[in-house]
């Protein structure tokens, strides 16, 4: 059948919560005759288990456990030792190292997160907004407009604001003149300000898309 792999940290902190892991996904597989793979990898214990089943159900309601017992006002860190868990999406045997990828990935993401399980099917299935949160991301997001921002503060134009309309319209011109208020001349030449300021042409669709994200990963919650 199909399988799926999951990957996840943690340290002693005042229990195993690995080899509590190990034992609760072991015993679910076993009540249900289902094969299981646990292999403890320094401070990471990764599964392989059968897709659906007892081992992977365990596993998730554990973790969901964990998560429901931990105070709201608490989130890991990214150096926190709590136990967190990434499940892969389901794969056939052959294509166990990819799903060790994914495990990986949303291994990572619940790290950013706090969370203390996230499923990579999830991931695709979501937005990719909530990961701009990241610290590097906001640093080059800040790097990014940073030009534009100072510009603006001297009052000479909204250009950042401006940006985000004329993104937001997919380049409509006039559609985002009127979210503005201004005539579209006047919006033309902000945009020529802004590739003169950045030195990058709008023209370019990577351009574009790095803006709109650095907008949205700065924007105020």
């Amino acid at each position: 059948g199909t399988a799926q792999a999951a990957g996840d940290t943690g340290g002693d902190t005042g229990g195993d919560p690995l080899g509590t892991l190990t034992e609760i996904v072991e015993s679910a597989a076993a009540r249900s005759g289902e094969a299981v793979l646990a292999v403890p990898e320094g401070e990471r214990l990764v599964v392989l288990a059968t897709d659906g089943g007892a081992a992977v159900a365990a596993c998730v309601e554990y973790a969901s456990a964990l998560e429901a017992a931990r105070p709201a006002s608490e989130s890991l860190s990214g150096d926190d030792e709590s136990l967190v868990v990434g499940l892969s999406a389901p794969s056939g045997p052959i294509a166990a190292s990819a799903a060790y990828k994914q495990a990986e990935q949303a291994l990572s993401v619940a790290r950013r997160r706090g969370r203390v399980c996230v499923e990579h099917e999830h991931l695709a299935a979501g937005s990719v907004l909530p990961l701009l949160a990241d610290d590097a991301v906001r640093a080059f997001a800040d790097g990014l407009l940073r030009a534009l921002r100072d510009h603006d503060a001297t009052g000479r134009g909204d250009l950042v604001a401006s940006l985000r309309a004329w993104l937001s319209r997919h380049g409509q011109w006039d559609a985002a003149a009127a979210d503005l208020g201004v005539h579209r001349h006047t919006l033309r030449y902000r945009m020529r300000r802004v590739e003169e300021i950045l030195g990058r042409s709008l023209d370019d669709p990577d351009v574009r898309m790095e803006l709109w994200l650095a907008l949205k990963a700065t924007a105020p919650d």
